[in-house]
């Protein structure tokens, strides 16, 4: 470990200050008070303790940082320009300015050394607490007695907004009875929030809500003190079965002389002559903005150099962890890279129409126990819905404390940190992340669920009791508008199979998509088997919607359904038929994955040339009409459900073959607009 003199340490930290405090002068716009009071955490972490090549952000056993108090930014893009990632002194100048490098809060994939997106508070603690489990689980696949190739921490900083988002109360409950050990996060305690003093609205005990959380609670009394947080990280290194909180006493705009420790400080530029006042209290002596002394220039090339070699050294472990362990080696890194290979292909399941009807939550738990053992690095579980969701395979061992190994995780009834937890899973890498509950909870998780769309990540989510088919729960567990609202979020494909064929189908377009999330819309009650020896193929899921039924080459209405009600729309188109109407019925599972077809492909399947059109989904029919169009009609459910046996909810609520025809006819005469 370098030694480094106080005073060099010391201007170190304040030009990480006046390098974040310049660039929100400079955008006029974000947050000051947090990087002036935390710098010396990430000083600390950065220079001294964390393992890290910035010549190499995806070096496989660097340290993870995570800022979960995202508006603090500047902070983060501070300390990876003065480190050699490649973020320039230009991307800190032009900080929340268009095409940047340096956005408003921090962005997957969009800045080099940015593990997360965070900003919503609480997300990135809970990521942090995925990026644990995806790590233990790793490294207890792979590590070896005499060669442990995984081997780092997960740091973070997290403020008291983290603290009091509810996630924030779930993952901690989640990381403290799993025992992760490799979690060190820093609690920013300055007492303000952006209303005021936090004494406002927060009388929380931290250490003790986390002591009974079974964290290590550690405290830092004054956080411009190195050689305290030096002390508090070699203590919470030493930790073998608890994560650690290392409560952080902080000022918030630490050296403003009129806005530290004032809300002041939070959320708005502290005004020229402000900074100024600031910098002359704090002895800087430089009147260029954005400057970087050479001494810290040179001091970080340092801390640059020992980060190659670090991985140098590691890269000679692993070599040798190759030659003893190949086909471990091979694996791991057919794991990173997202290889699943081809067998688990082959032994999807073919459901025969036997008369008997099965939901589609049960075939999907079949196509599951079919992944299982061809696709090892397949890790997810359920909001303690497992027998409902049909998550678990009978292959699976629970994740554990005990049993890292597991490949089972009992989220409990914890749905918001569920969906950021498998978001770390998802960074992280290695692990294909899936989780479980009904649909109409997807409104629990729904910031984690936009967060892993706009980081371009791959958590599955398996969303089953997809409608009023629901039946006797009633309305609180109903799902009306949830399907409309996932439809809404850019970038999320959203998958709703109409038997238990399409389901294979469903989970074949989640596993080989990669960019974005994918959620399984599942049904609880039994579906009829769409017989593949009379009907086109589920492989026509893939492509978000296909022909199902046609009475004619040219018809005259098409019918169009997705899940459960796709059944329903072609017992109705042959009732159409027989009275000699031409009729097309269209399985639409996916209006994303539908939207990526050419347009000569959906124009076969809708023509623009039938204006007779009628959508029958269980739901609120927002996004309909872009296929319906102005003269169709669309059959759906624009009020709450009711606690009934499901035949007799579908029939009140007009999801009957006589209500689906005359919906069709009044389309076709013109009454409909």
């Amino acid at each position: 470990m370098f030694i480094h003199s106080k005073q060099l340490d010391e201007l170190a930290i304040n030009t990480i200050r006046f390098l974040s405090v310049d660039g929100v002068q400079k955008a006029n716009s974000g947050h000051p008070g947090m990087p002036m009071a935390c710098a010396p955490i990430v000083y600390v972490l950065y220079s001294k303790y964390m393992k890290h090549n910035p010549a190499n952000p995806k070096w496989l056993n660097r340290d993870r940082f995570v800022l979960s108090a995202g508006h603090g930014s500047m902070l983060l893009y501070s300390i990876l320009h003065l480190c050699g990632y490649d973020l320039s002194l230009d991307e800190l100048k032009n900080f929340r300015q268009w095409r940047s490098k340096t956005p408003g809060h921090p962005e997957f994939g969009l800045t080099p050394g940015v593990e997360t997106t965070t900003g919503p508070l609480g997300q990135g603690f809970a990521n942090a607490v995925g990026m644990a489990i995806a790590q233990a689980f790793l490294a207890a696949n792979f590590n070896q007695s005499d060669l442990k190739i995984l081997d780092h921490y997960i740091y973070g900083i997290c403020s008291d907004g983290d603290l009091m988002e509810g996630i924030s109360h779930e993952a901690a409950s989640l990381a403290g009875h799993l025992k992760l050990n490799k979690i060190i996060f820093f609690y920013d305690n300055n007492g303000i929030s952006i209303d005021g003093k936090t004494s406002l609205a927060y009388s929380d005990d931290v250490q003790k809500r986390f002591e009974a959380y079974n964290w290590n609670v550690l405290h830092v009394r004054d956080v411009n003190d190195v050689d305290e947080i030096e002390t508090a990280i070699q203590s919470a290194q030493k930790s073998l079965d608890k994560p650690t909180l290392i409560i952080t006493n902080t000022h918030i705009g630490f050296g403003s002389p009129n806005k530290q420790d004032t809300s002041e400080a939070h959320g708005s530029p502290l005004g020229e002559e402000e900074v100024k006042l600031s910098k002359k209290n704090l002895g800087w002596r430089y009147d260029e903005l954005f400057y970087v002394p050479q001494e810290v220039r040179d001091h970080f090339k340092q801390v640059k150099m020992r980060g190659e070699k670090q991985e140098v050294e590691w890269q000679k472990l692993f070599d040798d962890y190759k030659k003893k362990y190949p086909e471990k080696s091979k694996q791991l890194m057919e794991w990173i890279i997202g290889d699943l290979g081809n067998e688990w292909k082959v032994k999807l399941p073919v459901f025969e129409d036997d008369g008997k009807k099965i939901a589609t939550r049960a075939a999907s738990g079949n196509v599951i126990e079919s992944l299982a053992a061809s696709i090892p690095n397949l890790i997810g579980g359920s909001a303690d819905l497992t027998p409902s969701n049909n998550t678990r395979a009978k292959i699976y061992e629970d994740f554990s404390a005990s049993n890292y190994k597991g490949r089972y995780i009992r989220f409990g009834v914890r749905e918001h940190a569920m969906g950021g937890i498998l978001n770390g899973m998802a960074l992280y890498g290695g692990v294909i992340p899936y989780g479980g509950t009904f649909l109409v909870f997807a409104d629990y998780m729904r910031p984690s669920i936009r967060l892993a769309s706009l980081s371009g990540i791959r958590p599955i989510y398996i969303f089953t009791h997809d409608s009023i088919g629901l039946g006797e729960d009633g309305p609180t567990h109903q799902s009306v508008e949830q399907l409309a609202s996932l439809h809404a979020i850019p970038k999320l494909i959203v998958i709703r199979p109409a038997d238990a064929n399409e389901t294979v189908y469903a989970w074949k377009a989640a596993l080989e998509h990669k960019e974005s999330p994918v959620a399984l819309i599942l049904s609880r009650q039994g579906l009829p088997i769409l017989d593949q020896k009379k009907f086109p193929s589920a492989e026509g899921l893939l492509k978000g919607a296909y022909i199902l039924y046609d009475s004619s080459d040219k018809p005259v209405v098409i019918l169009m359904a997705s899940g459960s009600e796709v059944d329903l729309s072609l017992r109705a188109a042959r009732e159409l038929e027989k009275e000699g109407i031409k009729v097309r019925a269209v399985s639409f599972p996916s209006w994303e994955l539908f939207e990526m077809q050419p347009h000569e492909y959906k124009e076969s399947v809708l023509p623009s040339s039938v204006l007779a059109r009628v959508s029958v989904e269980a739901g609120v029919a927002q996004g309909w009409q872009k296929y319906t169009g102005r003269f169709g009609a669309n059959i759906s459910i624009e009020k709450y459900g009711a606690s009934a046996p499901e035949k007799v909810l579908m029939e009140k609520y007009g999801f009957n073959v006589e209500n689906v025809c005359a919906t069709s006819k009044k389309v076709m005469s013109g009454l409909i607009y």
